[in-house]
């Protein structure tokens, strides 16, 4: 096994609370990075840190929106005041408010929100990150888009966009950065098992992602529910894997994080080989 490039960093993780960004905080830590974990949803944050401490590792919490650029750069200082330095930002907190245009009547408070949390929150995660990843001359920023943002499709118009505007984000800031701060785009499969499926607001609308496979995808998921679904389909060993557990995307964040400083992975879409989503 080579170096380990995880050991001793110090990592900042949105959305820590839940999630990817629950698993992201647990990995690393366990692998003995420094987590300052933040979260709208402050008892959810500080039970993570609470679990990561009592296991041994090095966590700290902050009750974080990262709507305000005020609070960003509240935990970023957190950060460099408990561990010296900030080497990792991971821009992880999202909202998916799938719907119609024509749903607006119902949809348009969320939209507002999905574009304050998956837009804002992300520019405010590089804004609050940035002088001090300059200043030390390195650091990563890891930012979560998702498939959505590959191709605009129906049902997803709002959510699509904010996912297409992280991956701009994230380039430019690569391009203006290089050399000093290397950026990764995350773009994940649909993981239904995040909690994210929560925040849809019109079930189908989820018909954009999976297209001409929704009538095998929705048998998928009534045989999930029943408990009728055959073994080998929720076994990642097989080829026939088709509903991918969130660990692997919480994997592949670590793999980007775990590289020398001077190798940058630029983007990772994870699947599951049997997956129904067509982006």
């Amino acid at each position: 096994m080579g170096e380990d490039h995880i050991a001793g960093k110090v990592i900042v993780i949105t959305g820590a609370g839940g999630g990817f960004g629950r698993l992201v905080a647990g990995k690393a830590a366990a692998r003995g990075a420094h987590v300052v974990c933040g979260d709208i949803n402050e008892a959810a944050v500080h039970d993570v840190v609470a679990d990561i401490v009592s296991g041994g590792g090095s966590a700290k919490a902050l009750r974080t929106d990262v709507t305000k650029l005020h609070d960003m750069k509240a935990l970023v200082k957190a950060a460099t005041e408990a561990f010296g330095r900030i080497d990792v930002m991971v821009n992880n907190a999202g909202t998916m408010p799938l719907s119609f245009i024509a749903d607006h009547e119902k949809a348009y408070d969320a939209w507002e929100r999905c574009i304050d949390i998956n837009f804002k929150g992300v520019l405010n995660g590089m804004v609050a990150a940035h002088d001090a990843m300059m200043a030390q001359g390195r650091g990563q920023i890891v930012n979560l888009s998702s498939i959505y943002g590959n191709f605009p499709v129906t049902g997803a118009a709002v959510y699509g966009a904010t996912k297409a505007a992280v991956n701009v984000l994230s380039e430019s800031l690569r391009v203006e950065a290089r050399g000093k701060i290397k950026v990764t785009t995350i773009k994940p499969t649909g993981v239904p098992a995040t909690g994210l499926s929560g925040t849809i607001i019109n079930p189908d609308a989820t018909i954009g992602i999976i297209g001409q496979n929704a009538g095998a995808f929705m048998e998928m998921v009534g045989q999930i529910e029943s408990g009728s679904i055959a073994a080998e389909r929720m076994d990642p060993e097989n080829i026939a894997y088709e509903s991918l557990a969130p660990e692997h995307i919480a994997d592949a964040i670590i793999h980007v994080i775990d590289q020398p400083w001077g190798v940058s992975i630029g983007e990772m879409t994870v699947r599951a080989s049997g997956d129904h989503f067509i982006l």
